[in-house]
């Protein structure tokens, strides 16, 4: 896909030190997007329960709690060469990481926290459209243990976060900043390493997010992971170099979800996102300027079929919404939902149309 905003880079590919960022992919941040869904309180901690004050000159032996708290949580992951970072799930070795990560292969190397021996790990099943996926340990060895996972709805601007994971192949790193937004849409660019997908209501921050912390942990000060770091931004100004402060992550919410979908049922069944039913691709007018979607082929049975959309029409626009690429369309996908109702405006040979859709699940 090829986006109109500034790119981004796949934050997990790192070779070694120094190595230079191998996955390019297109930052489309779309504003006033949906909120992230809620998911059940930690194990362990009430519901609502309050959240003492901490003094600032704790804050340092907090930080040194967090970390020894978690690293032990967060691994190393190899696949065809590159590396990049995993969490302990539960008990039984499951394992979480971007899609991205672990690829097409089947197989993987383990490293964890206490041992530079690898383990193997095996794929559960991966979800590129949420660029998450699962793999399992063979064994569950001494010192690993899982993660806490707290509750991303409750993420708030200016909270103080930790990246754990293993930037450049340098293991259990850590880096520090705040929340920098919430809900944010972001677009990868695919055939550069990238899913192709588009993630809504992604955490911004400005802890340092590096090749090989992909699929890592974003932890708040409570030890509680909050997202799995997954691209860093990078300026189209400075040569395609990182923007310094610019990373995402994706919401606790949605990994949870995600995780224990694979983990029960070996695959997602139940994904929550929407869908218009059709393959389009980007029309590029004489000004060679992206101006709009054409739609490809129509599902049988789908949200545009049913409203009387078909192969041939252009779409423009959806409720408010400019629609002018692919990624576009897909970002204002992004922030809606299963059986939301849009009027999507389309042009019918020289006619600009609209029609009503109810929109589907992907």
């Amino acid at each position: 896909m090829h986006a109109d905003a500034p790119d981004a880079r796949d934050a997990s590919a790192a070779r070694r030190t120094g190595a230079a960022l191998a996955c390019c992919l297109a930052l489309a941040v779309l504003p006033a997007c949906a909120a992230g869904s809620h998911s059940a309180p930690a194990r362990g901690q009430e519901a609502g329960a309050p959240r003492a004050p901490r003094a600032p000159e704790d804050l340092q032996e907090g930080y040194i709690q967090v970390i020894r708290d978690v690293l032990p949580s967060v691994v190393q992951v190899q696949a065809a060469g590159d590396l990049g970072s995993g969490i302990v799930y539960d008990d039984r070795g499951h394992i979480v990481t971007n899609a991205h990560v672990v690829g097409g292969e089947e197989r993987h190397r383990v490293t964890t926290a206490q041992s530079s021996r690898p383990l193997t790990a095996r794929l559960v099943s991966s979800f590129p459209e949420q660029d998450l996926a699962v793999i399992k340990l063979e064994r569950m060895p001494e010192g690993l243990r899982p993660a806490r996972f707290g509750d991303s709805s409750e993420v708030q601007v200016g909270q103080i976060v930790l990246a754990m994971g293993s930037p450049l192949g340098l293991s259990s790193s850590v880096t520090q900043g705040i929340v920098s937004a919430t809900g944010r849409t972001v677009s990868e660019t695919s055939g550069t390493g990238g899913t192709g997908a588009t993630i809504p209501d992604m955490i911004q921050t400005s802890a340092a997010i590096n090749p090989g912390n992909s699929g890592g942990a974003l932890v708040d000060l409570d030890g509680e992971v909050i997202g799995i770091p997954t691209l860093a931004a990078s300026d189209p100004g400075l040569n395609g170099d990182a923007a310094a402060g610019i990373g995402f992550a994706i919401p606790s919410s949605m990994v949870r979800t995600v995780a224990d979908q694979i983990i029960e049922d070996g695959r997602v069944t139940r994904t929550g996102r929407a869908a218009l039913g059709i393959t389009g691709r980007t029309v590029v007018d004489r000004n060679s300027r992206a101006s709009g979607v054409a739609i490809v082929e129509v599902t049988r049975g789908g949200p545009a079929a049913d409203a009387g959309l078909r192969a041939g029409d252009v779409i423009i626009r959806m409720g408010s919404r400019p629609i002018t690429t692919i990624t576009s369309l897909t970002g204002t996908l992004a922030t809606m939902k299963p059986g939301d109702e849009v009027t999507v405006a389309y042009r019918r040979g020289g006619d600009d149309r609209t029609a009503r859709v109810t929109l589907g699940e992907q």
